[in-house]
């Protein structure tokens, strides 16, 4: 991401942030705009230029009573097995389906010593982003600013494999997914580290439709397992590939935004990119 397109995004993401903490007093667009130091004008472009709409219909989008009406909407959906997007029209993702293969135990245990990995660093709407993969599929996406700290982190998911910078053809149809035209997507695989339970709680998350949002405990309901709301939250915090795996759908049942690893405010992000470019579809 050149040096622009950088200092773009952190006044996007400092302008969401402020909107999430002060969506009860609803800022003005004059309000957002003086606080990331842009004229309204300026702002309300470049906010519409990256998250495609406005920033009054992006805070409506993120304010706790949109959340909870897209959970209230959800319960119909949930328990479908199809992979829904709600996506019309030329963007359509209806040929998007993701499978996950967990590794095999020898893979789990020896850190992946027979894996080779390649991997490469990508552009995404909420920032830079390493993607890795195996022949199988995608075994990692993390959004990572600096390639070095990147680096490292893969490694240390998978200390004893073979790791090479190569961008290929698995990456790459994973990476179609932030683009507006999804018609060149193909079905993505998924080649994953965990345990039985956590491949389970990621095979869930899957199921969660483009625009919509669950909470820790239907995950635990789903999965069969309606006690194991503080696991399916450990299982969903130590989820290997975002976005692809949306754990950013996965909201408190307050209707509180919640954790996630690569940050709050990308977190809040997403969720409003998502029901922008689902609301759009619908019009």
């Amino acid at each position: 991401m050149d040096e622009q397109k950088q200092i773009n995004y952190q006044r996007i993401a400092e302008a969401i942030d402020y909107i999430k903490t002060n969506f009860k007093t609803q800022p003005s667009l004059d309000e957002v705009a003086e606080h990331v130091h842009l004229s309204p004008y300026h702002f309300q472009r470049l906010f519409s230029d990256w998250a495609g709409t406005t920033p009054k219909k992006f805070l409506q989008y993120i304010s706790i009573e949109y959340a909870k009406k897209l959970l209230t909407d959800q319960q119909a959906t949930l328990l479908d097995t199809a992979f829904e997007t709600g996506l019309s029209g030329t963007g359509r993702l209806h040929d998007l389906f993701i499978n996950i293969e967990g590794m095999t135990p020898a893979e789990y245990r020896n850190g992946g010593r027979s894996l080779s990995i390649n991997y490469s660093f990508a552009e995404s709407p909420f920032g830079n982003l390493l993607v890795a993969s195996t022949k199988k599929g995608i075994c990692y996406m993390a959004f990572e600013e600096d390639e070095t700290i990147a680096v490292s982190h893969l490694r240390q998911k998978f200390p004893n494999a073979t790791v090479t910078q190569n961008l290929d053809p698995i990456q790459q149809n994973a990476l179609y997914i932030f683009q507006n035209d999804w018609s060149q997507l193909s079905e993505i695989k998924l080649h994953l580290k965990g345990t039985d339970f956590q491949l389970k709680v990621w095979e869930t998350l899957l199921k969660i439709p483009m625009g919509r949002l669950s909470t820790y405990h239907k995950i635990a309901e789903q999965i069969g397992n309606p006690n194991a709301s503080r696991a399916v939250g450990t299982a969903i915090g130590s989820n290997p590939v975002a976005f692809l795996i949306p754990c950013h759908r996965v909201i408190q049942s307050s209707g509180n935004i919640g954790g996630y690893m690569w940050g709050n405010t990308r977190k809040t992000a997403i969720i409003g990119w998502e029901s922008a470019k689902k609301n759009v579809s619908e019009m």
